[in-house]
């Protein structure tokens, strides 16, 4: 049998304050989501320009590799893929072995310090080896003596490891691209704080092989600005039929 108090309570209207304070609460909601939507799309015009940046940085000629004199200036804003080049000699054996996962697959990059004619040391990422040819005896060919040109792509150091393994520079052991270690572990002196990423020049015997940047940037921020004005329209429309129900119910008491 039903509950004839109990039906006619459920069908009394909400206070107008309890309604105020419901649909106020859900508009402060919606604000907040059309703020986050918004933040997603100027995220997405500076991702967008970021990327038109970067493409005309490595697509540009090549430029000289920045100066010691330039090396406070230097960040992932302004130089990243920067598109270089610098000529020096190469301190082959100085050179160390990091870990790399590639398109060619495991092995590793062999990052070599590049000694310049006024005595700084740019560190090159000479490109990819497979694990069989870590040793640089196993490569001698593509040890190169005495003076020599490099171009490639400007690289932001990459401290301290990955976020799963950390270099172990007295084990030999490198898993980023971390120069300021790998010059203090050579006992090297005024070294560069970025690195270059050698381009696909072919060297002697084949190996390393360069020219394997990978430039990649995540962007799914219209996806999420899609996402957050899609909740607050939802938010909103839910103010409004709370309203709305408010008001027939209140009619319907009458």
């Amino acid at each position: 049998m039903t509950d004839i108090s109990s039906t006619t309570s459920q069908s009394q209207p909400r206070s107008t304050l309890t309604l105020a304070i419901w649909v106020s609460l859900l508009l402060l909601l919606t604000v907040f989501l059309i703020g986050l939507g918004t933040w997603q799309v100027k995220r997405l015009h500076w991702k967008l320009d970021l990327i038109a940046r970067v493409d005309a940085r490595v697509h540009a000629p090549a430029v000289p590799a920045p100066g010691a004199t330039q090396w406070a200036d230097v960040t992932a804003e302004n130089s990243e893929y920067k598109h270089v080049q610098a000529s020096g000699t190469f301190l082959n054996d100085s050179q160390a072995q990091v870990y790399a996962s590639t398109a060619l697959g495991a092995g590793y990059w062999v990052l070599t310090p590049l000694k310049l004619a006024d005595g700084t040391i740019i560190i090159v990422n000479r490109g990819f080896v497979p694990t069989e040819k870590r040793n640089p005896s196993t490569r001698a060919e593509g040890e190169i003596a005495g003076e020599t040109t490099v171009t490639g792509l400007l690289r932001i150091n990459e401290p301290k490891g990955t976020l799963l393994r950390s270099n172990v520079p007295a084990d030999e052991r490198w898993y980023s691209r971390d120069v300021t270690a790998i010059a203090e572990a050579r006992g090297l002196q005024k070294v560069a704080p970025y690195f270059i990423d050698a381009d696909d020049a072919k060297n002697p015997g084949g190996l390393p092989v360069g020219g394997l940047t990978q430039i990649t940037f995540h962007n799914s921020h219209l996806v999420y600005a899609i996402t957050w004005y899609g909740l607050a329209a939802m938010t909103f429309g839910m103010a409004g039929y709370l309203v709305y129900s408010e008001r027939r119910r209140a009619k319907a008491g009458r």
